[in-house]
């Protein structure tokens, strides 16, 4: 369950009210008040605000979960296992039907009383495997497992990508530079996957890219042949290679660059091992 723009749609009443059930000092509660309903600045203009909480203060995240207690307490004592991170939620019942019926009445009950607005579109019954919480998935085992989503290894995959399209020209060891703090940060974030085989395949699919830039720079034939003699080919099989007359994604895979160009070649060039990586993360905890 998503709630549609959920830090603008506030209602600074209903928030107030919350506030006041644990702070009872005036002062206090008119400053919050006060930061609530600080102007926008728009084209150099100052509108109020009405509605909503100041995005990108450190304050609105806390403010944001006292409001939603009411829901986490709404789903308590429904006796319904839940998760929840800021607007962000999933509800766990037995069966689809009890899913809709849930849905529907915490839909009512956030629109009636706390004003706020489900977004349908983001919102729906699904298996929980089929369902994302915070770039996170799992497994339909019976004893499920934590993974990757499979929507954050395509936006991880468009921005490596990214970063390829712009090392065409330039040296593979730049474009690692660039590539080592994303991946670092990736995996720090995914630490708690319990399926690793995707860090594998990424670290593959990595590497592969980069043979692939490599392929591509080597424009002639009689280069491709140099650069995998000095990488350890005989010569037969660097020409052979070279001449082949297939595509760079194709020998970017292929057992000639795999051999010039082995994972411990990368690593030392600074590239960060997915999986090398998770493995360490999980090891220290």
């Amino acid at each position: 369950m998503d709630l549609e723009n959920f830090f603008d749609r506030v209602n600074h009443d209903i928030l107030m009210s919350r506030v006041a059930r644990k702070v009872t000092d005036k002062g206090v509660l008119a400053l919050i008040r006060r930061y609530l309903q600080a102007g926008v600045m728009a084209g150099g203009i100052e509108s109020p605000r009405s509605e909503g909480t100041p995005q990108g203060g450190p304050l609105s995240p806390l403010l944001s979960n006292i409001l939603l207690d009411d829901l986490d307490k709404e789903l308590e004592r429904r006796g319904h296992c839940f998760c929840r991170y800021a607007d962000d939620s999933n509800i766990y019942v037995a069966s689809r039907r009890a899913g809709e019926r849930v849905l529907a009445s915490i839909t009512r009950f956030l629109e009636s009383q706390l004003k706020l607005k489900v977004n349908r579109s983001k919102s729906a019954v699904e298996r929980p495997w089929n369902r994302k919480f915070l770039a996170y998935s799992m497994t339909f085992h019976k004893q499920p497992r934590l993974k990757v989503a499979p929507e954050s290894i395509k936006r991880l995959k468009g921005t490596i990508r990214g970063v390829y399209r712009r090392g065409r020209g330039r040296s593979v060891w730049t474009v690692i530079t660039e590539l080592k703090p994303k991946l670092r940060g990736w995996v720090n974030y995914f630490r708690l996957a319990e399926v690793k085989g995707v860090f594998e395949k990424l670290d593959q699919w990595i590497r592969r890219k980069l043979r692939c830039i490599l392929w591509r720079q080597w424009k002639r034939v009689y280069t491709r042949a140099k650069k995998l003699m000095q990488r350890g080919l005989d010569e037969v099989r660097a020409w052979r290679s070279a001449t082949n007359g297939r595509g760079p994604w194709w020998n970017a895979g292929a057992s000639h660059m795999n051999q010039a160009f082995p994972k411990k070649t990368f690593g030392a060039g600074g590239l960060v091992s997915l999986l090398d990586q998770l493995y360490r993360l999980q090891n220290a905890t």
